[in-house]
Order: C-alpha cells, then sequence, then structure tokens
C-alpha cells in the first residue's frame, strides 16, 4: 500500500469514528474515482458535490454497499454524458 491510500485510509477511518458512523465498507478508491470522473468530466467543484450526494441519496435507499454502487454508477454515467469540452479550472 502506498504512502497515500495508507493516508487516505487512515483519514476514512478516522472520518468515521469522528462522526460516529461504523465503516460502511465501501471501497475508498471508488469514491476516488467518481470524484475524478466528476472533476473531468463536469468541473472540479463537482468532485465534493457529487461524492457528498450519492453518499446522501445511499443513505436514503437504506445505506449498504448495494445503495452506494447504484448511486455512484448512476451519477459517473451523468458525469461522463454531461462531459464538457472546456478545462475544468
Amino acid at each position: 500500500m502506498s504512502d497515500r491510500d495508507e493516508t487516505m485510509q487512515t483519514w476514512w477511518h478516522a472520518l468515521c469514528a469522528e462522526l460516529g458512523v461504523d465503516d460502511p465498507g465501501t471501497d475508498v478508491t471508488q469514491v476516488l474515482d467518481l470524484a475524478a470522473v466528476a472533476a473531468h468530466a463536469v468541473v472540479r467543484p463537482a468532485a465534493p458535490l457529487t461524492t457528498f450526494l450519492v453518499g446522501y441519496a445511499a443513505g436514503l435507499a437504506g445505506g449498504g454497499t448495494d445503495a452506494v454502487q447504484r448511486a455512484t454508477d448512476r451519477a459517473a454515467a451523468l458525469a461522463e454524458a454531461s462531459a464538457t469540452t472546456e478545462d475544468p479550472a
């Protein structure tokens, strides 16, 4: 595991503890990949908004890895379909 990956895992677990939630079992890389798709296909500020709304939607749908996967797939498809030709800044 790279230093960056280890740092992200440490942050993930610390954030779960701080927020008083159990680790949802979500693959951190999947979240980062979705953020990258949104940042590059839409504009950079879309990354945190996208990941927040995916988590919110998954929570409203009952939570769990299946709900996260469905929301992630839908968000990634929308971002890719909405890709702009502008340089995301």
